[in-house]
């Protein structure tokens, strides 16, 4: 998933006047929550905001490793803002993130229009990297952290609407897949203190949203254990944060399913506003495939765990994550792959071409040999196979009443408004007297390929 937020301003003694800065964030939710504490960083030393890229002293870009076309996105951005420079010399560029992380001091030998770099763990450094840019030195600070989780800094939030919310509970990963960069730009796994989480999830409850996403590489093998006391797992985590209101509605991406426990489940059912929406990446229907990418489960184990949400949570989506076209796949491979996601029936889907990431294990030790034209092929076949779940989904909610938490307006008419259900699907329907943040009950009556369409019961 790939998607851009733009904020922010800064200010630093070194730059002339009241300088501002600008970010443009890349790839996944957890990039946009780190955003969120940059800026919150960047305003307890004195900066300030902006949403315009033209007016600004200082740009930031946070970035993202798990695909090529990310990259090459994100270098495209970087031609544009040279061409910013060339008008005004001042001018600052920063890349912070997982790109920088990945590829360290040779990016700015690589991109001569780039002023600083900071990996997702150095953070906290930035006023001092962007104070030492400022003074014309090249900065860099890409050092990895075991420890650093930021749960003593307040995220500045994006959502203009206070509806929904991203809360950080976790960094790093402990998985290594052999297809994934993670490992190498985030580090290894450290949970935060709950009592942070708690009292954080509380914070942006009182301040009037009413939603929270736990985030995590894998939210799952969240675990604090205090000296002396208790381990913490993730379903003792989530319980309390859905005890704090009835109101607050509760998500949480991303699951692994080696990691998914009965009891986790049990306790999705047993709260009503812990949301009945599971992402359970399975990457590839063949076991084999699935051994060589080393996830730690195989095509029985995963479909078990499907059985046991279905079992324990009926009313449940389900949506995941599919890599087409990894090394050595065959056409049998696909074929499993497009049988499970027919058995699975999943409600959504993310859908990929394997791109090979330097530095990864399959990168070291498995050769990329799949043509792209029979990735292409392969990926238009899983597309399609979706396209069709998908629809029938839509089909099956039609008469169904869902409770539905508004968002904000509709793109295509100011006189409709959309929401989510429980089960993450959007719904659109007549404004009326509504606002964001109101729940209501809808009826669904249709739907067009990306939405369900409802009324107000």
């Amino acid at each position: 998933m790939e998607n851009i937020i733009n904020s922010a301003n800064l200010g630093i003694d070194s730059l002339v006047g009241n300088p501002k800065f600008y970010i443009e964030t890349y790839g996944c939710q957890m990039n946009v929550s780190d955003s969120e504490v940059v800026v919150s960083i960047l305003q307890r030393n004195g900066f300030q905001l902006t949403n315009s890229s033209k007016e600004a002293d200082l740009i930031l870009i946070n970035t993202c490793s798990i695909r090529d076309n990310a990259e090459q996105r994100i270098r495209g951005r970087l031609n544009v803002f040279k061409q910013f420079k060339k008008k005004k010399p001042s001018l600052l560029v920063g890349v912070i993130g997982c790109m920088a992380e990945r590829l360290k001091e040779k990016f700015l030998e690589e991109e001569k229009s780039v002023d600083l770099i900071a990996g997702p763990d150095s953070y906290r450094d930035l006023p001092k990297l962007v104070k030492s840019a400022g003074y014309g030195f090249q900065a860099s600070n890409v050092l990895l952290s075991f420890e650093e989780t930021y749960a003593d800094i307040s995220p500045v939030r994006f959502e203009e609407n206070k509806v929904s919310a991203f809360i950080s509970i976790m960094r790093g990963c402990n998985n290594m897949c052999a297809y994934c960069v993670v490992p190498y730009t985030r580090g290894s796994e450290r949970s935060r203190d709950p009592e942070s989480i708690l009292n954080e999830t509380r914070e942006i409850f009182n301040s009037g949203f009413s939603e929270v996403t736990l985030l995590g590489q894998n939210v799952n093998s969240y675990s604090w254990k205090p000296d002396g006391g208790n381990q913490i797992n993730f379903t003792k985590l989530i319980e309390r944060v859905a005890k704090i209101s009835p109101l607050l509605r509760v998500r949480f991406a991303t699951s692994h399913p080696k990691d998914i426990s009965d009891d986790l489940l049990h306790t999705i059912a047993l709260y009503p506003n812990i949301c009945k929406s599971i992402h359970l990446p399975v990457q590839s229907g063949s076991s084999r495939i699935l051994k060589l990418m080393n996830r730690k489960y195989d095509r029985e184990g995963y479909l078990e765990r499907i059985e046991a949400i279905k079992k324990t949570i009926p009313e449940c989506s389900i949506s995941t994550d599919i890599i087409t076209g990894f090394c050595t796949e065959t056409e049998e491979d696909h074929k499993e792959t497009l049988s499970l996601m027919n058995f699975v029936n999943y409600d959504f889907a993310y859908m990929f071409k394997y791109s090979e990431r330097p530095g990864t294990y399959a990168e070291r030790h498995l050769k990329d040999d799949i043509q792209e034209e029979i990735k292409g092929r392969r990926l238009t076949e899983i597309i399609n196979l979706q396209n069709k779940l998908s629809l029938q989904s839509k089909q099956m909610d039609v008469g169904k009443t869902f409770e539905v938490l508004v968002e904000g307006t509709s793109k295509k008419s100011k006189d409709e408004l959309f929401g989510r259900t429980t089960q993450n699907k959007v719904v659109v329907f007549p404004k009326g007297e509504l606002k964001p943040g109101d729940y209501l009950n809808a009826e669904i009556t249709g739907f067009t390929s990306a939405t369900l369409k409802g009324k107000v019961v």
